[in-house]
């Protein structure tokens, strides 16, 4: 169905803000999961409707004209509004929702997330499940945009008053290295300063959140490998090549390199993430709480259970936190 010009329509206005989003027509484009063609013709078609020139579409990047400022701010309500209408037509009856958009954080993609897609598939029969997995910055990206509706992330100790968040997991990091390279019977941290680290990459919060809480200590070891895969540096530690820093649920996932690893807790301060189901504040109404309801005994079961069973040590540093709700305020 082709829009008529002249008329503003829901579409049009979310075409235009993923434009204004992105600054890019093929960007927008492809969040949208449309062609550049077609972005671009809703967007004269919105032009033609409200009287004005609202991208400079020629510009690199494209750029909001002043009539498009106005536009963005008017905008985001309406959103906001229809994104309400949804969830509760669709609450008022689960089967109405046909599209759910989940985010995950890769640590959970291969024994959490088919758990959850299965009973929610249960309860939403006639739901559509779109799954993005990847890095927890990138995820609360997408939240925030709008391209996704949920999100099982780290916490990023960011404030956001749009954002609901529901604690699940807290986990504290700790160290691997090679099998029998460390006496844990003798000074740790002294023997593992004669290791090179195998770092998780600084291009991902996790690993900026490790590289700073070294810093406080005062600590910094030589190393040739940043990596942002477990398994790949868990591999590498296996043979030998050093030591490094990683939360459990990174040892669940690579659990192929257990006979090949020593783990023992941080030999300096110890440090922790938590992991928290983050959605838009009021427009899924309960769905956010019941969701993390549901993933916490799995979470319980897949993950904590197992872990303390392999490292007895994590019993007090890895927990399914209580049922909680609040806004996103720094930790």
């Amino acid at each position: 169905m082709v829009d008529s010009p002249g008329r503003i329509t829901l579409w049009g206005i979310e075409v235009f803000m993923a434009a204004a989003d992105e600054r890019s027509i093929s960007a927008a484009a492809k969040r949208l999961g449309a062609s550049p063609s077609a972005v671009s013709q809703q967007l004269t078609n919105l032009e033609s409707a409200v009287g004005a020139t609202l991208l400079q579409r020629n510009a690199r990047p494209v750029r909001l004209t002043p009539a498009g400022e106005i536009l963005q701010r008017r905008a985001q309500v309406i959103l906001n509004e229809a994104a309400l209408a949804r969830a509760e037509l669709a609450m008022s009856d689960l089967a109405m929702l046909t599209r759910f958009r989940l985010g995950m954080i890769e640590d959970l993609e291969a024994d959490v997330t088919p758990q959850l897609l299965t009973h929610m598939a249960g309860e939403l029969k006639a739901s559509q499940f779109l799954l993005e997995t990847g890095a927890s910055h990138t995820l609360y990206e997408l939240l925030e945009s709008r391209v996704l509706d949920v999100i099982v992330a780290s916490e990023l100790n960011v404030s956001d008053d749009w954002a609901e968040v529901h604690p699940l997991l807290r986990e504290g990091f700790v160290a691997a290295a090679p099998k029998g390279a460390v006496r844990q019977d003798a000074d740790i941290l002294r023997q593992i300063k004669q290791l090179p680290l195998v770092q998780y990459t600084e291009r991902h919060y996790m690993g900026r959140l490790i590289s700073a809480h070294l810093a406080r200590q005062t600590l910094s070891w030589p190393h040739r490998f940043e990596l942002d895969s477990y398994h790949a540096i868990l591999a590498l530690v296996g043979q030998g090549t050093g030591w490094t820093i990683l939360p459990p649920l990174a040892l669940m996932r690579a659990r192929r390199f257990a006979d090949q690893i020593d783990v023992m807790p941080l030999p300096f301060e110890p440090l922790s993430r938590t992991i928290s189901l983050t959605a838009r504040r009021g427009i899924l109404q309960d769905m956010p709480g019941r969701i993390a309801a549901t993933l916490r005994p799995i979470l319980q079961d897949t993950i904590v259970t197992p872990a303390i069973g392999i490292y007895p040590f994590l019993a007090q540093d890895l927990q399914v936190l209580e049922c909680t709700d609040r806004a996103a305020t720094p930790a």
